[in-house]
């Protein structure tokens, strides 16, 4: 069914230990540890596109031996399952030693067209790494990594992704406000898939506690397994393959955060520890999508109050996680010119990727910045005219392809056509009035002057590929996990599919491109989550 190998494990520094209790572990990258069997192991959903990667088909998710597989029950054959040892820094403060506390990896399975992908439960028992907690994960928590991972990669967002999603048949106790009302939740897991889930915060702790072999030996495994191409002629990592391996992830990190913000994501903790050695997007947490255009919201209780990782925050603190991998690298790449050359790489890849990602989401084939002609000034009225009142900003993008570009239709509009071009973005209708209509239909004047000298057929193209209809909000998830957790499993199903094409118009499937209803304003889940899992 699955053919596994383990060349992660053959290749790096493993624990002598396994015993299963809260420890630290020095100079090893990986502790085995075996799954937790569940009571009742149920599959509740899965991935076609995933399974068809890995060369499962539909008639495999009815074999007992995968479902208990996909729960942590049974270690099929080549199967040898460990959890990662890592640290991070969280919040901007290092934490020490991290690791897997509740995801375990099974091995790597060898596709038939994708290589390898590595194949990770989340929620199947306690390792090592676990500190205080019990390893499992709740359903709550499962439906909204599994349907986050696959609605990211069908944006077209870097990302890990999710092949099943199993229920426990058992309880897990959390306290989901962190008020001091743990309740019981159902428990499940999800099979996560990956090329590789190493983080930055792998190379962190060799690095902080001066362990320089295990460091260089897990930077030469990524090498050769993720970056064969930066390889010497001889085909072993030199002082110059670390430093071109450290540009080349600052490149792809650059690059994924600004995809983030093309669609309204943000990942809400961006500690090292969550930042992808790939440059995909990782652990989804207590994440959101930006619906009100505000660019200091943050979707995590726990960042309420500094609010580090607000939307608008994002491509800064990825530059400031990048700037702490290179610290962890200086031993292997010992000239500090390469250290700032990857940091500039950063810089300056996100400064392109920004300017692109602009001029897609407003038609224009590229984002003038500089001389008498400039964008910037059509660029920077917009947001702030979106940030002047609650303005849904995945609404508005889509709905300005409706907006008639020429001269005529926008002399004199009636406050009815105004409206039907781009009223349903507006939270309160009233609010489209006054001096916000005035300054607005201002600027979509200017707007429409500068669209006009766009082909229009590729111009549309254009915004109807960077400008999603439908994302994964809040409030959308979490209408699935209340159905979830009454044992209703058609909502996960139906937001899995209608996120397959979310840029598409999917008659009768409007409800889920609407704004957030009133209901879900303030609701847990619906505007911030915390960390409970």
């Amino acid at each position: 069914m699955l053919t596994f190998d383990d060349r992660f494990v053959r290749e790096l520094p493993a624990d002598p230990s396994e015993l299963n209790k809260p420890r630290a572990v020095r100079g090893a990258c990986f502790t085995r540890v075996t799954p937790t069997p569940a009571r009742a192991p149920k599959l509740v959903a899965f991935s076609r596109e995933v399974a068809a990667e890995l060369g499962l088909s539909a008639n495999d998710f009815e074999s007992p031996e995968l479902i208990e597989a996909l729960a942590g029950s049974r270690v099929l054959e080549g199967m040898k399952p460990y959890a990662a040892c890592y640290g991070g820094h969280q919040f901007g403060n290092w934490a020490g030693q991290l690791g897997d506390g509740r995801a375990i990896t099974l091995g790597e399975v060898i596709t038939p067209s994708a290589g390898r992908l590595e194949l990770q439960l989340k929620g199947a028992g306690r390792t090592p790494y676990s500190r205080t907690a019990d390893g499992r994960a709740v359903l709550r928590s499962s439906v909204r990594e599994f349907l986050c991972s696959e609605a990211m990669h069908h944006l077209g967002v870097p990302t890990t992704r999710a092949l099943s999603l199993v229920v426990t048949g058992e309880s897990v106790v959390r306290d989901v406000l962190y008020d001091g009302n743990a309740a019981p939740e159902p428990g499940a897991v999800v099979a996560r898939v990956a090329p590789s889930f190493v983080r930055f915060g792998n190379f962190e702790l060799f690095a902080s506690r001066g362990e320089i072999a295990p460091l260089r030996a897990l930077a030469d495994h990524v090498i050769r397994m993720h970056y064969a191409e930066l390889l010497a002629a001889s085909g072993m990592p030199e002082r110059e393959t670390y430093a071109a391996f450290l540009t080349e992830v600052a490149r792809r990190t650059a690059l994924m955060v600004m995809e983030w913000m093309r669609v309204g994501f943000v990942h809400g903790v961006m500690n090292t520890d969550n930042m992808s050695i790939l440059g995909l997007t990782i652990d989804y947490g207590p994440y959101g999508w930006l619906e009100p255009y505000d660019p200091n919201w943050t979707p995590n209780t726990t960042d309420a109050g500094g609010r580090r990782y607000r939307y608008g925050h994002q491509p800064s603190v990825a530059g400031w996680n990048v700037a702490r991998l290179a610290e962890a690298l200086e031993p292997l790449v010992e000239v500090e010119a390469d250290l700032v050359k990857a940091l500039a790489t950063y810089r300056d890849t996100l400064m392109a990727s920004e300017r692109t990602m602009l001029a897609r989401k407003l038609g224009f084939r590229e984002l003038r910045v500089d001389g008498l002609e400039t964008d910037v000034p059509i660029v920077e009225t917009l947001y702030r005219l979106l940030a002047s009142t609650e303005i849904d900003t995945t609404i508005f993008h889509r709905s300005l392809l409706d907006v008639p570009i020429d001269e005529a239709s926008l002399a004199d509009p009636s406050d009815a056509a105004i409206a039907g071009w781009i009223g349903e973005a507006y939270y309160d209708a009233s609010a489209l009035d006054g001096a916000h209509r005035t300054a607005m239909l201002g600027w979509l004047r200017t707007y429409a002057r500068r669209a006009r000298e766009e082909d229009a057929v590729a111009r549309r193209t254009t915004m109807l590929a960077a400008n999603p209809k439908y994302v994964l909000r809040n409030w959308l998830a979490s209408v699935a996990i209340d159905a979830a957790t009454a044992g209703d499993f058609s909502e996960v199903e139906i937001l899995l599919d209608v996120m397959r094409r979310p840029y598409d118009e999917q008659p009768g499937r409007e409800r889920f491109a609407a704004k957030r209803p009133e209901w879900a304003r303030h609701r847990a889940g619906c505007s911030m989550l915390s960390c409970s899992s």
